[in-house]
């Protein structure tokens, strides 16, 4: 019955509904980064935080994707089924994937007060590469298989976990773990600190 509901409201408002669902869900995927990822515990939650992640997903991010996939739809099309569904996933990944990266990214950092260009150089790279891995499989998918008007629900859905990781990449947590990564590669190129033994030069 609520789906119903919901499949009505994607026909007659589908950039609101497709709105107030990518702000929940996107909300919910900071939460997650929040509690699950980097463990601050109910007392600890940034709640203008989640609000941010709340207003991009809600005004930027659902829109724009009710819009882009509409455009795909429309007018990327071949002869071929599984070529326009390649067509779309590679035009998806190339164009819209770096664009969203880099404005996800953008006022995320403006709204913090934070440095924009320090973001983008820190965080956009890794975020990236990361996109590569996952999305394109997942929109492979969801363009054979998921009708139209479903397939930013899908994505909303599906970037739960996706979001979780934005949230923590954009916090910082990214580029924290790869920090320490290679700063234990270093540690074992160099032999250890001095604490741990290293040997004086002969």
């Amino acid at each position: 019955m609520a789906f119903r509901w919901y499949q009505a409201k994607l026909k007659t408002a589908p950039l609101a509904t497709q709105a107030i669902t990518t702000a929940v869900l996107f909300g919910t995927g900071d939460a997650m980064a929040q509690h699950l990822v980097e463990k601050r515990g109910l007392e600890n939650h940034d709640p203008k935080r989640t609000l941010r992640m709340m207003g991009y997903g809600g005004i930027i991010f659902g829109p724009a994707a009710t819009k882009w996939y509409g455009l795909l739809t429309k007018h990327v099309n071949f002869a071929s089924k599984n070529g326009t569904i390649i067509a779309r996933v590679a035009c998806d990944q190339l164009v819209f994937a770096p664009v969203n990266m880099g404005l996800f990214l953008s006022s995320m950092a403006y709204l913090e007060g934070s440095s924009v260009r320090d973001r983008l150089s820190q965080a956009y790279v890794p975020g990236l590469t990361k996109n590569f891995m996952i999305w394109p499989w997942v929109q492979f998918v969801n363009f054979k298989y998921v009708p139209a008007d479903l397939r930013v629900l899908v994505v909303n859905v599906i970037s739960l976990g996706w979001n979780c990781y934005l949230s923590f990449l954009n916090s910082g947590g990214g580029n924290k773990a790869e920090t320490a990564v290679q700063k234990a590669k270093e540690k074992v190129q160099t032999g250890g600190s001095r604490e741990g033994g290293q040997l004086p030069p002969q």
